[in-house]
C-alpha cells in the first residue's frame, strides 16, 4: 500500500481545532506515525517479537486504540494464525482504514474490529496479551486507572500488557532538551516549523503525557505485580507489564 503523504497542517490553520482521528488523518496516518515517532517500525518488530512471546493458547489478543492495524499485522507474522484478535478504537475512519490494510495483507486469522470509546467503557475477555501502542496518552488522566484495572480484570493469569508511550523527563529541566531533540528528528523527516507548530497546538490538551515512573506506579496500582522498560528514546518509552 502506498502511503498518502501528512501535509495536514502545511498549510496555515487560523482557527485551530484539538487533533482528532477523522477521515483526513486516517488517510495519511501510516505516515504521520513514520515521520513523527523515532523508531516507530521498529517499536512495532518489538511489540511482534514480544507478543509473539507471551501469547497463550485458547486466548485472544487485544490491541487498542489500533488506528490503521500496523501492530496488529506484525504481531500476525509471530502469532499463530488461529489466535483470534481483537482491535479496538474510537474512530471509525481509522478502522475502516484497518480493514483495508488487514485485507491487502491477506491476513486469514479471526479478527474483529470494535468502535469504542476507551474512556468510557470496553470489554476485555479471555487475553493473554493487550496492546496499548501511543493510546494511553490520548486517554484522560481521571480514566487512566479505570482503563487499566479493566485490562487487568480481563487478562487470563500471567497475561501481558504492552504499552508504548509519550512521556516526561523525570527531572523537569531535561524536558526542553528532550523536546529539542524531538522536533530535530521531525525536521530531519521534513516537517516544516509550522507544521511542527501547528500540530503541538493541536495536541496541546488532547495528547498528555506522564513520567516514566508515573505510568510504571499507574501500572501497580492498578494490579500488575512486575513491570519492564523495553524501550527508551528521550521522551518516548515502552513498557511490559504482567498479570
Amino acid at each position: 500500500m502506498i502511503k498518502s503523504r501528512d501535509e495536514i497542517f502545511s498549510q496555515e490553520i487560523r482557527n485551530s481545532s484539538d487533533f482528532a482521528f477523522n477521515q483526513s488523518v486516517a488517510k495519511v496516518f501510516d505516515d504521520m506515525v513514520t515521520r513523527s515517532v523515532p523508531f516507530y517500525l521498529e517499536m512495532q518488530r518489538m511489540i511482534g517479537e514480544l507478543a509473539g512471546d507471551h501469547y497463550q493458547e485458547n486466548t485472544t489478543v487485544y490491541d487498542l486504540g489500533c488506528s490503521t492495524g500496523a501492530t496488529m499485522i506484525h504481531m500476525d507474522q509471530t502469532i499463530p494464525a488461529y489466535i483470534p484478535f481483537v482491535g479496538v478504537d474510537d474512530s471509525a475512519d481509522m478502522l475502516d482504514k484497518c480493514k483495508v490494510k488487514l485485507s491487502e495483507m491477506g491476513i486469514t486469522r479471526p479478527y474483529k474490529l470494535t468502535v469504542e470509546d476507551l474512556n468510557c467503557t470496553v470489554t476485555i475477555e479471555n487475553a493473554s496479551v493487550v496492546v496499548l501502542c501511543l493510546t494511553l496518552q490520548f486517554i484522560r488522566p481521571v480514566n487512566r486507572e479505570k482503563l487499566l484495572r479493566t485490562i487487568y480484570a480481563g487478562l487470563v493469569p500471567g497475561g501481558v500488557l504492552i504499552v508504548i508511550e509519550k512521556i516526561l523527563a523525570e527531572d523537569s529541566s531535561f524536558n526542553r532538551d528532550f523536546i529539542k531533540y524531538y522536533y530535530d528528528f521531525k525536521r530531519r523527516n521534513q516537517y516544516s516549523e509550522m507544521e511542527i507548530a501547528q500540530k503541538r497546538e493541536a495536541l496541546e490538551n488532547v495528547l498528555i503525557p506522564y513520567k516514566l515512573s508515573e505510568n510504571i506506579a499507574l501500572f501497580k496500582e492498578s494490579g500488575f505485580r512486575t513491570t519492564e522498560t523495553f524501550f527508551k528514546w528521550y521522551n518516548f518509552s515502552g513498557f511490559i507489564a504482567k498479570k
